[in-house]
């Protein structure tokens, strides 16, 4: 079956660096976009950063864009978000995510999520 396992959460400091990863298995890895999103109490759930191919461009949200980097390696299934200079306000939980489509349906695969607390 499909699992999407996320880890490398934690508590760190600001100013301090984490890197989360996502272990993926039970469907065609390469053929998917992955993607990193989070989500605090109360709000949505919000995309931090995606890539589609491991040379491709990746795309981030405006608040992470040049601390957070995504990376993904086709080869041992999995994606990686290396964060960067974190803030209070990355706290969250941090999803990954693997989307694709064919003329039949979307696929849409979430993990279980992992806690990343910034905080002195």
């Amino acid at each position: 079956q499909v699992q999407l396992v996320e880890s490398g959460g934690g508590l760190v400091q600001p100013g301090g660096s984490l890197r989360l990863s996502c272990a993926a298995s039970g469907f065609a890895f390469a053929d998917y976009a992955m993607s990193w999103y989070r989500q605090t109490p109360g709000k949505q759930r919000e995309l931090v950063a995606s890539i589609v191919s491991p040379g491709g461009e990746p795309n981030y949200a405006d608040s992470t864009e040049g601390r957070f980097t995504i990376s993904r390696d086709n080869s041992k299934n999995t994606v990686s978000l290396q964060m960067n200079s974190l803030k209070p306000e990355d706290t969250a939980v941090y999803y990954c995510n693997a989307w694709s489509s064919d003329y039949e349906r979307q696929y849409d695969y979430w993990g279980q999520g992992t806690q990343v607390t910034v905080s002195s």
